[in-house]
């Protein structure tokens, strides 16, 4: 089963979900590179992009800005010194492991041992017809993952890889340079049949996407398929990723009722403590917040949300 990082600590991440700030191209990345250095001065552990290459239905039109993510990830290895760096998440279908591996590695020794692999299957259908990635059906994107991993987790940790399957083929495949000898690796996913156990079995840390009130059973489920297969439960690190509406004049009954079971608003310290009472009381070791930013980035919220988290 292998040794599983103690290091990883997700208790507090932040993901920066959109790109579009209303504001001139030449100051997209600015307004980046000055949300990731408010998160780590705020005390985040972790920073996280998505992995897409158009916006997703749910914020915003396809040609609305989004950046490859591992190239900004390794310039933001570059503008900050302490947090932990990784998308949420990448998707397999989207990339060769073998690639894979190699940016992952390389994020690893720009940020000097700051990169986390974050992984799924990938869903976004729409995405993949456009740009002419196979989509094909749930069982092809999970089977082609389950593939994905006996080659990249191997090579992020030193091995050299030969493997042939029904999706993909090595010949003595290895990833170096290497910063560490155990990068962090994270999946996504709520799936009590294929992707806990999968968790259970190969990941640092579980990212659950379920609603609030299914939290609870969830962490029990994964608790369970840990003890199964006799891994410490303790060692699995799990989070959930939250929509954060913050400011002054916000209140919870803004939210739209398809979103309230995965978002929380208000003041900082009404959305710090909904993140208490809905998350972290439910028993999740952390919780990612993703700032609503739609309408611009304003510093300051979003900080304040994370000192009161630290308390």
């Amino acid at each position: 089963m292998g040794a599983y990082s103690r290091s990883m600590t997700v208790r507090l991440g932040m993901q920066i979900g959109n790109f579009s700030y209303g504001t001139p191209i030449e100051r997209l990345f600015p307004i980046v590179m000055a949300q990731a250095r408010e998160a780590e001065s705020a005390g985040f552990d972790s920073l996280f992009l998505m992995d897409h290459f158009y916006q997703l239905p749910q914020a915003g039109s396809p040609d609305q800005p989004m950046l490859e993510a591992y190239t900004a990830l390794g310039a933001l290895a570059t503008a900050t010194e302490r947090i932990q760096l990784g998308t949420l998440v990448t998707g397999n279908s989207y990339r060769n492991p073998t690639l894979l591996a190699k940016a992952v590695t390389t994020l690893d020794v720009i940020s000097q041992g700051r990169a986390i692999l974050g992984i799924g299957t990938g869903w976004f259908e729409y995405e993949h017809h456009s740009l002419g990635f196979e989509f094909g059906t749930f069982a092809d994107r999970f089977g082609k993952l389950e593939e994905a991993l006996q080659i990249i987790l191997p090579m992020i940790r030193g091995g050299r890889v030969t493997f042939s399957g029904s999706w993909y083929r090595t010949e003595n495949a290895f990833a170096e340079p290497r910063f560490r000898a155990h990068i962090p690796s994270l999946i996504g996913g709520s799936g009590e049949k294929k992707t806990i156990p999968l968790a259970a079995r190969h990941f640092d840390h579980l990212n659950i996407l379920a609603g609030f009130d299914e939290l609870p059973h969830k962490v029990r489920v994964a608790r369970q398929c840990c003890a199964d297969i006799g891994r410490d439960p303790e060692s699995l690190e799990t989070s959930v990723l939250v929509a954060a509406l913050i400011g002054d004049g916000v209140s919870p009954d803004m939210l739209p009722d398809d979103v309230r079971q995965q978002a929380v608003a208000g003041t900082p310290e009404q959305v710090a403590e909904q993140v208490k009472t809905k998350v972290l009381d439910a028993g999740v070791d952390g919780v990612i917040l993703s700032p609503v930013t739609q309408l611009g980035y304003s510093p300051g919220p979003i900080a304040e949300v994370g000192r009161l988290l630290k308390r």
